[in-house]
Parts: C-alpha cells; structure tokens; sequence
C-alpha cells in the first residue's frame, strides 16, 4: 500500500534539507498515510487504478448484506472510477449470478451507489440475505488530492515534532504543549487538520 506522499515531497513542502532525519520521517510518513486511511474508512489511493496494462490489479471486493428491501447499495470507497462485477443470490444456498451493468443494475457514480433495475429500466429490490450482493470495483484517487495532502503534511509533522504529547520533558526543561483541539483538555488531531480528513470520511 503506498504512503500518501513520499519523503521528498514532503521535505520540500517543509523546506526540510537536512537527511538526519529521513528514517525517522518516512516511518512516520507511512504511519501516518495509515492512520489517515484508518480514520476516514477510506483508501484515498489504494483502489485506484488507470485503464492502461495490468492496471486493475488492485480492484475492491466488497460484500454487502441487504437485511431489507431495497433496490440501492451503497460502496464503501469512493469515489468511483469502475464497477468490474456485480452478482447476486438469493438465499445462502443459492450459487452467485453475474449481472449486466444497464440492464440488471445502473452505476450512479456521483453518489458511489448502485441501483438494481429491470431489464425496461423499472425499480427493482435487490435479493436479502447475508453476502446477498459483492461488487468488484476500482474508486478513489490516482494521487492524494491537494487539500488532503495539506492535513497529511501537518500530520506528519504533528508526529515528528511529538505535538501529540501533552507534556514533554527534554534535557530537563519540561514543555507543555497547548491543547490544539476544541475537545476539552485532549490533545487530539488539530482541528485544522481533524477539519480536512472529516472532509474524505466515510461516515
């Protein structure tokens, strides 16, 4: 899984020359690229994947279960780039069947949905059950976008500098660092940051 940026980029964004420290920020580099993508229950980068050679080797399957009925199913990464499969059971000992992109099921790719139609276009609810439905698709970003690269940055350096500490003892001087959260005595991520993430989460 690639980090959401590399070690020069960020260096340059810091105005960092120094190579001291390079272990230590791409270890945090990629730490960080996790905790992003943990937070926001989102790959941002990982499913994303151009139409060119071998390019959807790293295709999402996702499993979902419809306890009611309904003819919408919502994907879990986005945004969209390319649904591959959809198939579908009817009951646990049923076997899986392959349907037809604009005649079983329509691709809403502005809201990462899919709808199960007939044949004629008409609603129609998709079967129940556990693992009723997987989709096999491709979503998100080719590149960590710009506003999101901004909060991995300051994350970053939130990490490096040890920010997150609320009290830091160095050379016997002791340093408490203000709370730069609006929750009540925590320092948690930055609102300017905690700001932007919020922006890419999958609620």
């Amino acid at each position: 899984m690639a980090d959401l940026i590399t070690l020069s980029r960020y260096k340059i964004a810091e105005g960092i020359q120094s190579t001291k420290d390079d272990s230590k920020i791409e270890s945090i580099i990629t730490r960080v690229s996790q905790l992003v993508r943990t937070y926001c229950a989102n790959g941002i980068t990982t499913y994303y994947n151009t139409a060119s050679g071998d390019a959807f080797n790293n295709k999402k399957l996702e499993t979902l279960s419809i306890n009611w009925a309904s003819n919408i199913v919502q994907l879990t990464e986005s945004p969209i780039v390319t649904v591959h499969s959809v198939v579908e059971r009817e009951d646990l000992s049923s076997s899986y069947t392959t349907l037809v992109e604009n005649t079983d099921y329509y691709v809403d790719y502005s809201t990462d949905s899919i709808y199960r139609v007939s044949s004629s276009g008409a609603s129609r609810n998709w079967a129940n059950g556990p693992g009723a439905v997987k989709v096999e698709y491709n979503a998100g970003y080719q590149f960590c976008p710009a506003d999101l690269e901004l909060a991995v940055i300051d994350l970053i350096t939130y990490y490096v500098k040890d920010e997150h500490k609320a009290r830091q003892t160095i050379a016997g001087a002791s340093i408490q660092n203000q709370s730069s959260s609006s929750q009540r005595n925590n320092v948690a991520f930055p609102d300017h940051i905690k700001r932007v993430l919020d922006l890419y989460k999958n609620f």
